[in-house]
């Protein structure tokens, strides 16, 4: 199974909606958790393209969002990307 990593925030509803689902589907994950003034923040944007949290990665992939990942895992293309 793929890295999953989720880049997260300490209050972020999203972010604890994305980590609920993929710890209801067992799916494994490392959490990096941000602060709004860390230097990480501006790096993930750049690599990304996104601003906001949370932002979820299979391997280098980035899946998106929550609203991305939630559908992702209903269409099995999060399943998809988490196969060696």
């Amino acid at each position: 199974m793929r890295k999953v990593t989720v880049y997260s925030m300490e209050v972020c509803a999203s972010c604890d909606q994305v980590k609920g689902m993929l710890n209801a589907r067992a799916i494994p994950y490392e959490e990096v958790i941000l602060t709004p003034d860390s230097p990480e923040l501006e790096e993930l944007s750049q690599r990304s393209g996104m601003k906001t949290l949370p932002q979820v990665f299979v391997g280098s992939v980035l899946v998106g969002g929550g609203i991305e990942t939630i559908m992702a895992a209903s269409s099995g293309m999060l399943a998809d990307l988490l196969v060696d």
